[in-house]
């Protein structure tokens, strides 16, 4: 069976769209259509429901997915262990990252260790962090770089890189680059990202630790992720929390500012995440390894933080 028409159906399944399905597996929209025909001429059945403003699984395409997902599972183990087997390093290195490492961090990264190994195939997916691990769980991919932890027993969370986690304010805003207590933040419009991100995620942590209630911000816009809430914030929508990586070229050329707000611990980590049930292969080994030596100052090896336990997505 193809195993690209079978990762095609994952794709349109997951992302409940043609076209978002085609842009994550890096093909066209047709091509992702004539795969699926295909797959249902195979089987003799229909897998997808076009009817409807909202792409949708059939009964047998319910089925035919969750087979699809073990089958694809299974082909990534099977080249995993003979990538382990070879002398030279080559394969196809998918990486989930949700957006804070995933735009401006993970792309230097693999662009740089596929120079160092050109027979590796580098592919990055990027999302949420709630949706990468989702998809780390269902096994469409083998390990990711996300914002913040999820406890699950079917999971490992290896600390990867530090980052702060800062209030955005436009330049010119009465906030910027002054301390601010916690209760201002209940008078200011507050633009946050969609469910799932990990800076809301830590934020929303935090300041319920602190006794402020998520319901009494003034909260004006939710936003998808980190580049759609930076553009609210440039636009004078209101301030945000961000990722410090996600905003430094804006910092530099004073188009935005930041702001500290006392009490709120500031600093967390970005996690390497993978299933417990899998350890990684040579193949992913050699690209953590690579991206903490490139990293310097700013990566965190995993025994750096075994006497400095870590809470909640933070350095303790």
């Amino acid at each position: 069976m193809d195993t690209k028409q079978l990762a095609a159906l994952v794709a349109v399944v997951d992302r409940s769209s043609f076209s978002q399905a085609a842009e994550q597996l890096g093909v066209t929209q047709p091509a992702v259509s004539l795969a699926i025909r295909s797959l249902e001429k195979r089987l003799g059945c229909q897998l997808i429901d076009r009817s409807g403003r909202v792409v949708e699984p059939t009964e047998a395409g319910h089925v035919a997915y969750r087979h699809a997902q073990r089958i694809l599972g299974a082909e990534r183990d099977l080249f995993r262990s003979l990538e382990d087997e070879g002398d030279d390093l080559t394969g196809h290195l998918i990486v989930g990252a949700s957006t804070g490492p995933g735009e401006r961090v993970l792309p230097a990264l693999l662009g740089a260790f596929h120079k160092e190994y050109p027979e590796v195939i580098v592919s990055l997916r990027v999302d949420d962090t709630e949706t990468i691990v989702d998809r780390i769980l269902d096994r469409q991919l083998e390990f990711g770089i996300v914002g913040a932890e999820r406890p699950h027993r079917s999971l490992v969370f290896e600390p990867f890189l530090r980052d702060e986690v800062v209030l955005v304010v436009p330049s010119d805003h009465p906030f910027a680059g002054k301390e601010i207590e916690m209760r201002d933040l209940l008078d200011v419009q507050l633009v946050v990202q969609q469910e799932g991100a990990g800076v809301r995620t830590v934020v929303e942590r935090e300041l319920r630790a602190a006794g402020v209630r998520v319901r009494d911000l003034n909260i004006v816009a939710e936003l998808g992720l980190q580049e759609s809430a930076k553009s609210a914030v440039e636009a004078g929508l209101g301030v945000t929390f961000l990722s410090r990586l996600a905003v430094e070229r804006e910092l530099d050329e004073g188009r935005l500012a930041t702001a500290t707000v006392k009490g709120l611990e500031a600093g967390r980590l970005f996690y390497a995440v993978r299933s417990a049930s899998r350890p990684p292969g040579r193949l992913i080994n050699s690209f953590l390894q690579f991206s903490r030596l490139s990293l310097g100052d700013k990566a965190v090896f995993p025994d750096e933080t075994r006497e400095r336990p870590v809470r909640g997505g933070r350095v303790g």
